[in-house]
């Protein structure tokens, strides 16, 4: 049960990360906001953000180390690369401990798969906002990337 677990974490990681790779720079800077809300760039330091805010009320001593970027900050590929491969090292090391019952390790009151599935239905939502963005905004991916993420079995 805990590979499987961590393996829907991993999925979920993979995702992100290829959405990453696969939106052009432009799109990265896309946003629907007229008063300075997220571009796409921030939409995926948020997903980050979220992560260590949560290690940090759950696990502090994991969320140690871990970057943030400030709200008005529009990360490149590769400092969201960087910050996505810690943050998910990190959220998955919180996971197994939670699921293995190790102390000074709190997940949500109803379970370990209901912290998994916070977490994987936050970072959905944002996607969908974000291909949303990339959509209105002229930059729609193309089809195969957009049928990619749902591809759990070979992401």
């Amino acid at each position: 049960m805990l590979e499987e677990l961590l393996e829907a974490w991993r999925t979920n990681h993979r995702i992100n990360l290829y959405l990453i790779d696969h939106i052009s720079d432009v799109g990265m800077k896309c946003t629907l906001s007229t008063r300075g809300g997220r571009d796409v760039a921030r939409q995926f330091a948020h997903l980050h953000n979220v992560r260590v805010w949560h290690l940090e009320k759950r696990a502090e001593d994991l969320a140690e180390g871990l970057v943030t970027f400030e709200t008005k900050v529009t990360p490149d590929k590769a400092e969201l690369r960087d910050a996505f491969a810690a943050s998910t090292a990190a959220v998955e090391t919180f996971l197994e401990a939670v699921l293995t019952g190790q102390p000074k390790r709190r997940g949500f009151k109803k379970g370990i798969f209901t912290t998994l599935g916070y977490f994987i239905a936050h970072e959905s939502h944002h996607r969908g906002s974000i291909l949303l963005t990339l959509k209105e905004c002229g930059h729609k991916l193309d089809k195969k990337a957009q049928y990619a993420i749902w591809d759990w079995d070979h992401m």
